[in-house]
């Protein structure tokens, strides 16, 4: 399995954005890539997957905000953030899972995203 590492987390201005990345230690097309994000007391819920045929999914709190791709060359994913708002404030977590390729699912350790004024 592979590990993952995400980044670009911080804090914004309604209306700002960010791009997360998230870099895998190892090849990660027998993945389907995605984010999620959590705020304390609820569920982690999707944010955005996407496959290595290209197929993508969107959770509810995309509102055609957010886009996500993925390099294979360089086993990374990006999430890319904009026109946030307060409600988007949660830890952002990066995903692996292969269980379609027995690959399991793996991951990150999570990256802050902050909307305030």
């Amino acid at each position: 399995q592979v590990q993952l590492a995400e980044s670009g987390g911080g804090s914004v201005q309604p209306g700002g954005s960010l791009t997360l990345s998230c870099v895998a230690s190892g090849s990660i097309v027998p993945y389907t890539m995605g984010w999620y994000r959590q705020v304390p007391g609820e569920e982690r819920e999707l944010v955005a997957s996407l496959t290595t045929e290209d197929y993508t999914a969107f959770g509810t709190s995309s509102k055609g905000r957010f886009r996500i791709s993925r390099d294979n060359s360089k086993n990374t994913v990006s999430l890319f953030l904009k026109n946030l708002q307060p409600d988007d404030t949660a830890v952002y977590y990066c995903q692996a899972d292969g269980r379609h390729t027995g690959n399991g699912i793996v991951w990150g350790h999570g990256t802050q995203v902050t909307v305030s004024f």
